[in-house]
């Protein structure tokens, strides 16, 4: 066998070996996908579905609440920081530093984080378990995420963008903000999808900082009351948190049914909303892009 042909069977093998693992990978995410929905769904009743004590409404109201705020207070301090160390950070101790502190956030346990939330939002400000400080404990989890993934967008700009806006007369900073973050924008929010897909799965750090009950009274807007739905400094389950509970204090008679239904709708939302932003992530870039098609 001559060494082409050697070299052609063994990039045949190594293609045959990656085609297997995205195979696997795909089919295993689709199986799991497949099982959670159609065992939830299965078990569903429409008042399960209300937004009454019993029902899984005001969970599914809290989650995406929490999962807003979060993304906020992770958008302000992420995407900065993603700048400041992509265009304004020269190499040296402190960038060093400020890169070490970053990949120390991302590596740190959730139960973790959820003490400090609880130390820090909790116990040193005198208040009571509230969404507020359960949505700052996640963007503290999904700081490292979005600070990484705007300076790799900002990076990975061809230097032409950087040059031509400069060359027209344009200060740095407004090159920055007004051709680099929207050329970058469509990157910038996977990065906000995969913030928020680790925000709808969290329980750890919100079950020292959110609480585990809910009051809400739909019928009353002032949000300065403690059971008004738009209120953050009001207790909130959320649907991670509630199947946690079902699952291990079951104090309900249909635990096993209601997580089952709750995992269903994580599930239901979590694919959803990624599914969602990466199209409009999409048209945005055929957009930028020029074509319209």
């Amino acid at each position: 066998m001559s060494r082409i042909q050697h070299k052609k069977k063994v990039d045949k093998i190594m293609t045959a070996l990656f085609f297997a693992g995205t195979a696997f990978a795909v089919i295993l995410l689709v199986a799991f996908i497949g099982f959670v929905i159609a065992q939830g769904f299965g078990e569903m009743t429409l008042d399960m579905l209300s937004f009454s004590g019993s029902g899984l409404g005001n969970m599914l109201f809290n989650t995406l609440y929490l999962v807003f705020l979060a993304l906020v207070f992770s958008m302000l301090t992420g995407v900065p920081a993603g700048i400041f160390l992509a265009e304004y950070a020269h190499q040296g101790k402190v960038t060093h530093w400020v890169r070490m502190a970053i990949e120390t956030l991302a590596s740190l346990p959730s139960i973790v984080v959820g003490l400090f939330g609880y130390l820090a939002f909790i116990v040193m400000t005198g208040s009571q378990w509230n969404l507020f400080a359960g949505s700052l404990a996640v963007s503290i989890l999904t700081l490292p995420l979005v600070t990484s993934v705007t300076e790799d967008a900002l990076r990975n700009l061809p230097d032409s963008y950087r040059q031509g806006s400069l060359g027209l007369g344009a200060s740095h900073w407004q090159t920055i903000w007004r051709v680099l973050v929207p050329a970058c924008f469509p990157r910038i929010m996977t990065g906000l999808i995969m913030a928020a897909g680790r925000g709808f799965g969290e329980a750890a750090a919100l079950m020292f900082t959110a609480g585990m009950s809910t009051d809400i009274n739909w019928n009353n807007w002032d949000i300065t009351s403690a059971s008004c739905p738009l209120n953050p400094f009001r207790p909130g389950e959320t649907l991670a948190l509630h199947i946690w509970s079902l699952r291990t204090e079951a104090l309900h008679p249909n635990a096993a049914q209601l997580a089952s239904v709750s995992s269903a709708i994580l599930m239901v939302l979590v694919v959803s909303f990624s599914l969602a932003a990466r199209y409009i992530s999409w048209r945005l870039d055929k957009k930028m892009g020029g074509t319209n098609s």
